[in-house]
């Protein structure tokens, strides 16, 4: 499979036991006043939330289900009512 040369962001995410994976930012959103991050790897998608502090930005798990799939959730619903590709204001 080749890779898409459009790919913007691509980003390293270590897990729990320390695997690295590479993921390529799908989307970035604002959701109740907290920035999450939709990654997209070959074989995952994974929800994670941008904490800042003073050493700058760090992506952060979720562990609750509930929470992910609302997310998720609210997330498609706004995706299905504006599409970006009809988009025409600045992000």
């Amino acid at each position: 499979m080749e890779k898409d040369e459009s790919i913007r962001d691509l980003i390293t995410v270590e897990d729990e036991t320390g695997k690295e994976m590479s993921y390529e930012v799908e989307a970035l959103f604002d959701m109740q006043g907290e920035t999450y991050a939709l990654l997209r790897s070959d074989d995952d998608t994974i929800l994670m939330q941008v904490e800042e502090d003073e050493q700058g930005q760090h992506l952060v798990g979720l562990s609750n289900e509930t929470e992910k799939e609302a997310i998720l959730d609210a997330y498609q619903i706004a995706v299905d009512a504006a599409p970006a590709d009809e988009y025409k204001g600045d992000l």
